[in-house]
């Protein structure tokens, strides 16, 4: 019993109370009862507080007797799932020293697995008197409850039937990265219940477009509960994106329709029916709590000192994030809550992978970024985590933030030098060829080490952040206005160009020049080694009209406009990837250098110039040195004893003389400038702006790969 607490009776408004256990965290239904389990290094008092099932009433409140270290525990028998509660902690309220209790606010558990009720903006949240001449150091006494949401006690049993994971292999995986409400919200095909939500997407209309494109994977942008920022909420925005988490183990309600766990796992089931694999963006580099003028929702009323990296003494936060907080992922408990979140997703919801938002803070150790860090080697070891597909966002803002290349394996990372290298090249800067060939094989200068493979480099030219692929077309400058920042938010050297009009055109010319770059551009990403990344939208020719930070957008800015249908685009990239289906040598595992090959003696790379010959030291370095040829086989390593072929030319410069070479019979299988075209003999001329692919084709009478 915790000292200085007075005897409770043993049964309260009909439930025993019993001593519980330390484990597992957060509210766990036995048939008994309910089991809590809260961790809290620094406080005197945790009370846990029953609500009315709409939460709108605390009906009373059970202190925990019982402590096991740090992690406070009680029982109460009788309790089922759909049981509300809150938590309130007692202790010191010391900013200066890193401690923020204050147990007039209600907390939500951090292990909550499901929510009621939404969050209300009100100084009431805050642990201190807003407006105070002593600001955070004052003490605020006003129950918070009434605009906090609350955790609820949730039966996570599912009736999985035979589902499987895909389970596809990097090299065969193309992801396609998605918002939940803004890919289905305006979807004419769909009943409006479903629009814009988990059980949207496993509706028949979009899986099958999935498939139509030839994807594999879904990388669903944030979740797990979030909420919305004050200041977007003044402006009447809100945090479309999510990244700004509230509860890791709970599915963001506003994208359910019946506020069940069900949808969620429904959704991941019907996709793995499809072969579609489900990878979640997460968010565990802060929380919703931002700096120190911000709310008291969870972590900062349960162990400030704990949940977060703290500056000068304690009262101040570090911002590694620039949202105000970050995550203490060096503290074990916080790790451990990391890793009870991710096995929760992976073991409960069936999720198959995760990118991680921001990772470069996850692997920050007092010393600086380490890919050894306690992190890292945590799921490195995990026996579930460690079999599932791992992405890091290879950044942060914090020293030494930017670490592209130096992730641990199994992990990927998203490659903006890919992205920015593509763009360049095919706006036509000067000097870009010999950075394409490297992002051609899979930016081996990056990720080739410690065993490392070439799946490494998730390779786009798009993403959720920065302009789509319509707009990188249409626009040279940012266009964010309506953020309410006056355009200040986001990147302002996007690689762009709008082919001679900014913004919308209706002259036909410039309408086919944007054409031509967009597939110039998604041929290259998925002709490309590397794992290829989607972004959604890109297919049906979606503009945000130029914002390239439509964080707080809602609106008919994000949400994808089906109503024009399938478009030509769609059909287009269902063939590249049809193609890289086709052709393993475009997805290898291995890094290829040019290393000869023990059947028939030829490099696995060879590099060309459309009159076929090598290209030499003076051209790489030449500025109108625009179109460059490729020819791969499978890497030299693998001992495979095919003779297949693949060659590639990426033009961005004028039409030329083409000539290809005599190591192969080819035959043209790719023009970006004739879309239509599925095979053809091989052209005189490399046309300008265009991108070909050729095949190898076996002698008469003789099987590729048969003997020579």
């Amino acid at each position: 019993m915790t000292a200085g607490l007075a005897p409770l009776p043993d049964r309260l408004l009909g439930h025993a109370i019993g001593p519980g256990r330390p484990w597992p965290m957060g509210a766990s239904f036995d048939g008994d009862g309910v089991n809590f389990a809260v961790f809290s290094a620094h406080a005197t008092l945790v009370e846990l507080c029953l609500f009315s099932p709409d939460g709108r009433k605390e009906l009373s409140r059970i202190a925990f007797r019982e402590r096991d270290g740090d992690i406070w525990h009680l029982h109460l028998g009788g309790l089922t799932p759909g049981t509300v509660y809150g938590l309130r902690v007692d202790g010191p309220y010391a900013p200066e020293q890193g401690h923020r209790f204050n147990r007039h606010k209600l907390l939500l558990d951090p292990y909550a697995r499901a929510l009621e009720g939404r969050l209300r903006w009100s100084d009431a949240l805050m642990g201190y008197k807003v407006g105070s001449p002593r600001a955070d150091l004052s003490f605020d006494t006003r129950d918070s409850a009434f605009a906090v949401p609350k955790a609820v006690v949730t039966d996570t049993s599912f009736t999985w039937g035979d589902d499987l994971p895909p389970r596809h292999a990097p090299c065969d995986s193309v992801i396609y990265e998605a918002h939940v409400k803004a890919l289905t919200r305006l979807h004419p095909g769909l009943e409006k219940p479903l629009r814009g939500t988990y059980l949207g997407i496993a509706s028949d209309p979009m899986i099958e477009h999935l498939q139509k494109l030839g994807v594999t994977a879904i990388e669903l942008m944030p979740v797990q509960a979030f909420v919305d920022d004050r200041f977007l909420v003044a402006r009447g925005l809100r945090n479309h994106w999510g990244y700004n988490t509230l509860a890791f183990f709970a599915p963001e309600p506003r994208f359910m329709s019946k506020g069940a766990l069900w949808e969620f796992q429904t959704m991941v089931r019907r996709l793995h029916s499809a072969g579609i694999e489900v990878i979640l963006d997460v968010v565990y580099n802060h929380t919703a709590e931002g700096d120190h003028l911000g709310p008291t929702l969870s972590f900062r009323g349960l162990d400030n000192a704990s949940y977060y990296r703290l500056a000068d003494g304690g009262r101040f936060y570090v911002n590694d994030t620039g949202t105000g907080n970050t995550l203490n992922l060096t503290h074990p408990m916080v790790l451990r809550m990391a890793m009870d979140s991710l096995r929760y997703w992976v073991e409960t919801c069936h999720v198959d992978g995760f990118r991680f938002d921001l990772a470069t803070v996850l692997g920050r150790e007092a010393h600086g970024f380490d890919p050894n860090g306690g992190f890292f080697d945590a799921i490195r070891q995990d026996p579930v985590l460690s079999t599932v597909k791992l992405i890091a966002e290879p950044w942060d803002i914090g020293p030494g933030g930017y670490q592209l290349g130096s992730y641990p394996h199994p992990f990927q990372e998203w490659n903006d030098q890919f992205r920015d290298g593509v763009r360049r090249f095919w706006r036509g800067d000067a000097g870009l060829v010999p950075d394409l060939a490297k992002r051609l094989l899979g930016s081996a200068e990056r990720f080739d080490h410690s065993g490392r493979s070439a799946t490494a480099s998730v390779n786009f030219i798009t993403a959720h952040d920065g302009f789509t692929l319509e707009d990188l077309v249409s626009f040279t400058v940012k266009r964010n206005w309506n953020n309410g920042e006056d355009n200040r938010d986001g990147h302002s050297d996007n690689h762009a160009d709008n082919m001679g009009v900014e913004g919308p055109s209706e002259d036909p010319e410039v309408l086919a020049a944007r054409a031509l770059r967009k597939r110039n551009l998604l041929a290259t990403l998925l002709l490309s080694q590397g794992v290829p990344m989607l972004l959604a939208g890109d297919e049906l020719g979606h503009s945000q009209g130029g914002n390239n930070n439509a964080y707080a957008q809602d609106n008919e800015v994000t949400w994808l406009n089906w109503g024009a249908g399938e478009t030509d685009l769609v059909a287009f990239i269902a063939r590249l990837t049809a193609l890289r289906r086709a052709h393993p040598i475009l997805h290898q595992r291995r890094f290829l250098h040019g290393r000869t090959r023990l059947s028939d003696g030829l490099p696995d790379v060879i590099w060309r110039k459309p009159d076929a010959s090598h290209p030499a030291p003076q051209d790489w370095h030449d500025p109108a040195f625009r179109a460059l040829g490729v020819e791969l086989r499978m890497a030299a390593e693998t001992g495979d004893t095919t003779r297949a072929a693949v060659l590639l030319y990426f033009n961005c410069g004028a039409e030329c003389a083409l000539s290809l070479p005599k190591t192969a019979t080819w035959s043209l299988v790719l023009d970006t400038t004739r879309p239509a075209l599925t095979q053809g003999a091989a052209p005189a001329t490399l046309p300008a702006q265009s991108v070909l692919m050729f095949v190898s084709v076996p002698a008469a009478g003789q099987a590729e790969g048969g003997p020579k």
